[in-house]
């Protein structure tokens, strides 16, 4: 595997960017695009978090496949109230230029997301908002209810900096858009979401797998003991890889 940093100049934060790249040295055919896991840090990371705290490089050397893993800040991958357009620059614009830089593949069956924690919100958002664009999505100790934890912190921290008020019925709500999709009829995405038992986010994810499962939309769902530590997410990521099988390059 080749290891990457790309600094970027983004017009829609009108600023210096930057994303780390994995991409795989031995392919079977050179010209063909490659499949992409699309990975995202939790709130108080950045791009080098997963590469610093798990194998992901030598995970994804078995599947021959492109990682790529941008920053983000604390933005919760969302247009922000007060700061920067993080959702247009992560949906559309990072993209767009990182295929540009890399042969990576268009095609959906070849694109997935995966994040942990803030990440973990991150790549469910990205997947119900365009589940044209992804084949599956993987959350790992996910912020999968930001409608409660913004109730529960009354308006105040990085939720109140990032939306103006509760997010209940938006876009930026989760349970909302997986009800739209299913109303939709859109091609679902494979969802993959785990979480700790002694995690501070458990009962959020045990709220969205009991959503997803009374309006029929199909999650790979399990847990284990556990924080949100990332000796957890190491081993999890491992299965997220295997759940995806993207057809090697």
């Amino acid at each position: 595997m080749a290891l990457f940093q790309a600094h970027f100049c983004s017009g829609v934060l009108n600023l210096c960017c930057v994303a780390d790249v994995i991409l795989p040295d031995c392919r079977k055919d050179p010209a063909r695009p490659l499949a992409t896991l699309w990975l995202l840090h939790g709130l108080s990371d950045d791009h080098s978090i997963w590469q610093r705290r798990t194998s992901i490089e030598r995970y994804a050397a078995a599947y021959r496949l492109a990682v790529v893993m941008p920053c983000v800040h604390r933005s919760w991958y969302a247009d922000m109230a007060n700061g920067q357009r993080y959702w247009q620059f992560v949906s559309e614009e990072m993209p767009m230029l990182m295929r540009q830089y890399f042969p990576l593949s268009e095609k959906r069956e070849e694109n997935f997301v995966a994040g942990l924690s803030m990440g973990g919100y991150g790549a469910f958002k990205l997947a119900l908002n365009h589940p044209d664009r992804f084949a599956a999505a993987a959350s790992l100790s996910g912020a999968l209810d930001l409608v409660q934890l913004w109730e529960k912190a009354e308006g105040k921290g990085t939720l109140a900096e990032t939306f103006n008020g509760s997010m209940k019925g938006t876009m930026n709500d989760l349970m909302h858009q997986a009800s739209e999709l299913v109303r939709s009829g859109a091609p679902r995405p494979r969802l993959y979401q785990w979480c700790g038992t002694e995690d501070f986010l458990y009962q959020d994810n045990q709220s969205f797998r009991n959503h997803a499962q009374a309006i029929g939309l199909d999650v790979a769902y399990s847990e284990g003991p556990g924080g949100h530590t990332w000796d957890r997410w190491d081993e999890q990521i491992q299965k997220v890889l295997a759940w995806i099988s993207p057809e090697p390059a």
